[in-house]
């Protein structure tokens, strides 16, 4: 079997090891495929594995060997499936591998905003402490977590994972989830309706797919909905919030800050106005990205191909 990896560097930059996929077939790894390479690097391919390119009908039309492709990540959005399924090829994917590092850094996001951590570590460095006439600086607003109420937007297993880490520090959860409320964990509150989430909680967290219903959910209107103290996190999709919207917030003071991991357009272009709005944190898509989840992602995709060649694909998709 001759596999492809389109672009390899992103989940592994070189700090983990690919054997165990070479004992499955022939193994070519290209770090990053421009565009117009794709079509030629597949050729011959009997597997592609990908992160984020896009495989369309059309290249799926010029691979007459392929018949397996393997995302390397949880979102598969960027798969024809549909063409995949009429060509007979299996697609995979890897849900839950980076659960607890979503999570993880859904929080720090939460921490920074509300103790400003990054802020005055820069304001230490540049001797604010050092003359301040009493033992404690502060120029900002310090809030605490305790008995704020969550909202969290999707409750897959990172949105309940992320629950369970709000309930710790003492903050009240509600989710918007198609879950009925009797299936909730205890302490979590079933929302009436996104609209209702987004006027009663102090944060907003964003833990669902990108798909035709979840675009743009996070619009003018439902921004306009939240408390001036609301915080919004997105460790989820770009595309799930109106951009646009959100600086306006956050640029007239209507919400409190935003948290991103993640742009509608990544990387982000310069003149992006979300990267000079008041208030918004960024970090670059790395929720993901921690060694330990890498770590699974590898052992899941080479079963992911294993079992396809067996006969029995795990975590197929189509």
């Amino acid at each position: 079997m001759k596999i492809v990896v389109l672009d390899a560097y992103t989940g592994n930059p070189g700090d983990l090891s690919w054997q165990p996929m070479r004992e499955l077939g022939e193994l070519i790894l290209y770090d990053r495929t421009p565009p117009e390479l794709i079509i030629e690097r597949g050729m011959e391919a009997d597997a592609i594995l990908i992160n984020k390119i896009v495989i369309t009908r059309q290249m799926m039309e010029q691979w007459p060997r392929l018949r397996y492709i393997g995302v390397i990540a949880t979102g598969f959005n960027i798969v024809d499936i549909e063409a995949a399924r009429d060509h007979g090829i299996v697609v995979t994917n890897v849900p839950s591998y980076s659960t607890p590092s979503v999570a993880q850094l859904t929080m720090a996001h939460l921490l920074n905003i509300c103790c400003q951590v990054q802020h005055y570590t820069d304001e230490v460095r540049e001797g604010m402490w050092s003359r301040c006439p009493d033992f404690s600086f502060t120029d900002t607003r310090l809030m605490e977590i305790a008995d704020k109420r969550m909202g969290i937007v999707g409750f897959g297993q990172i949105g309940q994972a992320v629950a369970k880490i709000a309930l710790s520090f003492g903050m009240k959860v509600t989710a918007f989830t198609s879950k009925e409320a009797s299936a909730l964990p205890s302490g979590v509150d079933k929302a009436e309706s996104l609209d209702a989430l987004m006027t009663d909680c102090d944060v907003v967290s964003l833990h669902c797919p990108l798909n035709d219903e979840t675009r743009g959910m996070i619009d003018r209107r439902r921004i306009a909905l939240m408390k001036p103290t609301a915080i919004l996190l997105n460790t989820s999709r770009g595309p799930l919030i109106d951009e646009p919207a959100l600086v306006e917030a956050l640029t007239e003071g209507r919400i409190m800050a935003a948290g991103l991991d993640v742009m509608a357009v990544e990387p982000p272009r310069d003149d992006n106005p979300l990267l000079t709005a008041p208030n918004c944190y960024f970090t670059p898509h790395i929720a993901w990205a921690s060694a330990e989840a890498r770590a699974r992602l590898m052992v899941i995709i080479t079963r992911n191909l294993k079992t396809f060649m067996e006969g029995h694909p795990e975590n197929k998709v189509n």
